[in-house]
């Protein structure tokens, strides 16, 4: 029991800690401080819709119907581009650059782009429905121990990543590491983006 619940932390730890378009957002609003609550929630009740229906088998119809996979990546590829192209004009304005500074985000408009950049995203359904999906069913009986496991790591990483990212802040009290941020988050959304379509 113990055991296949550590493979689920494990296997979800490797899965949800490479820097995405949704990690990426969660630690620039974690740095400014805002609307951090919501947006590791929203993370965290996708990890757990997704996974979990990926364990109750909705991985079977994605594996039998591989089209819609394209459609998401082309949609999923717009907006990610649309996304950095928005990152890039905050880290051309200087009135964006402070952490106080700039549009601030209502929990409302929070929750829906966390839920665009994580629901329009392929690679989402890929990782926590078919992929986890699979794994967990290979346990057998066990599978909903190794869903407890992906569950607690999706826990500490999204809360670990969006109030940890606290400790940055006073590097980023300086406009030039906002700006560095928003060019990097630019650069990475973009070159995801364009990935997703060229794909």
């Amino acid at each position: 029991m113990w055991n296949v619940t550590l493979a689920g932390m494990l296997t979800g730890l490797a899965l949800i800690v490479a820097i995405g378009a949704q990690n990426a957002f969660l630690l620039r609003q974690g740095i400014r401080g805002e609307q951090v609550l919501p947006i590791v929630l929203t993370c965290l009740v996708s990890d757990v819709v997704a996974i979990s229906a990926g364990v109750a088998g909705l991985g079977v119809v994605l594996e039998r119907w591989p089209s819609l996979l394209p459609v998401a990546q082309v949609v999923g590829g717009i907006y990610l581009i649309a996304f950095g192209i928005h990152a890039a004009m905050r880290a051309w304005r200087p009135t964006a650059l402070d952490a106080g500074a700039g549009a601030t985000l209502t929990p409302g408009r929070a929750v829906l782009l966390t839920l665009a950049l994580t629901w329009l995203n392929p690679h989402f359904y890929l990782d926590a429905v078919l992929m986890l999906g699979t794994v967990a069913n290979s346990f057998g009986e066990d599978r909903w121990w190794f869903f407890a496991g992906t569950v607690l790591a999706s826990t500490m990483w999204f809360f670990g990543l969006g109030y940890g990212a606290r400790l940055l802040r006073g590097l980023f009290a300086r406009p030039s590491a906002w700006r560095v941020l928003d060019s990097g988050i630019a650069v990475f959304m973009g070159v995801l983006g364009v990935g997703l379509l060229a794909h």
